[in-house]
Order: C-alpha cells, then sequence, then structure tokens
C-alpha cells in the first residue's frame, strides 16, 4: 500500500440508540464521541439509527405491500393502453 493516502483503519463502536445494541469493530469512520467498552478500553462511538437489532426485515415486522393491487386499482382509473 502506498503510505499516506489511506485513511486510519481501527476499532470503533456502532451503536443503535433504537434498539439498546452497540457493537464493536474495525472502520474508517471517525468520531469525537467516545464509550467505555466492556474490556475496559475507551472506543469511538457513532449513533446510527437502525441496525440489524431494529430493522422492520430482520425483526420480522415487515409489511407485504400488495403491488398487484395498486396495479389493478391504477388500470381501473387510468384503464390500459392496449390499443395503442
Amino acid at each position: 500500500m502506498k503510505p499516506g493516502i489511506h485513511p486510519a483503519y481501527g476499532p470503533v463502536v456502532f451503536r443503535d440508540r433504537a434498539a439498546n445494541y452497540a457493537f464493536l469493530t474495525r472502520s474508517t469512520a471517525r468520531s469525537d464521541k467516545t464509550i467505555e467498552w466492556e474490556d475496559g478500553h475507551t472506543y469511538p462511538v457513532i449513533d446510527v439509527e437502525i441496525s440489524d437489532r431494529s430493522h422492520p426485515f430482520y425483526t420480522g415486522t415487515a409489511r407485504v405491500l400488495d403491488t398487484a393491487g395498486r396495479v389493478e386499482r391504477f388500470e381501473r382509473r387510468y384503464g390500459t393502453d392496449k390499443g395503442r
């Protein structure tokens, strides 16, 4: 690797406040906020809005959209273009 052109790569804690869940990983992301982790060390922390613990798809609370019903309603309202 060419020296001096790559961002610093180190341990970072990502915290999902909605699910009260945090995990330690490595990243090039930076943050001014820090948190003391379970191992007693202090790491930068990045708050995220959604993670696998709070995302509707992974938690099983996702809704299935009725796209077929929407298409039929559109065709009833505006008709189909089969004559052109």
